[in-house]
């Protein structure tokens, strides 16, 4: 259009001075001439207010796809913790069954043990009321039955070790409520109060975990 228009003034411009009279004659022509002008001044006006509307169009979009957004992602923050959490509880359950499972693999044999206890404490008073002196070659048979029996002793103290099962015999140390049981108390020369003075009967202890506490004597303050 802009080229147009040049040519259109280069081929009136040696013709000004017959445009300038017909103007003056036709006052019609120059009315049409400025109402065209404004014409195409609105036409610009609505042009430029269109470019406006559309530029203002695209912001209003881009907020609301900015709101989505933020609420997306807080749905995301949301749902990602929740499966977090869950993660964390389900790890915690599996430990704690696993703890279960190593616990009864460990002491599930405690009622057992307890059982075999009995038959250890009669062994060894068995063999603790054997004479020593009776003990000879020209008196073979109590000979035989007592090596017999010392010999079973030590095997089932073996096989008790080889299952967690430890003896507890703490003459000396200090009494421990959780290992011992006190029977009595009584002041003895030499040694400290609160320490056990005497054992009545052995204790065990099933992988660390008291099975039967000791039977003891504690020393007091005189």
């Amino acid at each position: 259009m802009a080229a147009v228009a040049q040519c259109v003034r280069g081929a009136l411009r040696p013709r000004l001075p017959l445009l300038s009279v017909a103007l003056r004659t036709s006052p019609r022509l120059l009315c049409a001439a400025t109402q065209q002008k404004n014409t195409g001044q609105n036409l610009e006006e609505d042009q430029s207010q269109s470019q406006n509307e559309q530029k203002v169009e695209p912001s209003s979009a881009e907020k609301l796809l900015a709101e989505e957004k933020a609420k997306l992602e807080e749905q995301l923050k949301d749902v990602t913790d929740k499966y977090k959490r869950a993660l964390a509880d389900a790890e915690n359950v599996r430990q704690r069954s696993q703890k279960l499972v190593e616990e009864a693999k460990l002491y599930g044999i405690q009622s057992f043990c307890k059982d075999l206890l009995e038959v250890a404490d009669i062994l060894e008073k068995a063999t603790e009321s054997v004479p020593k002196e009776e003990i000879k070659d020209d008196n073979p048979h109590l000979k035989s039955l007592y090596e017999g029996l010392v010999m079973t002793e030590m095997q089932i103290q073996k096989v008790f070790k080889k299952h967690g099962l430890m003896r507890v015999d703490p003459v000396g140390a200090k009494f421990d409520p959780y290992e011992h049981e006190a029977l009595f108390h009584a002041p003895v020369e030499g040694q400290e109060p609160g320490t056990i003075a005497l054992v009545s009967k052995i204790g065990y202890k099933l992988h660390g975990r008291t099975l039967r506490p000791a039977l003891v004597g504690v020393v007091k303050d005189a």
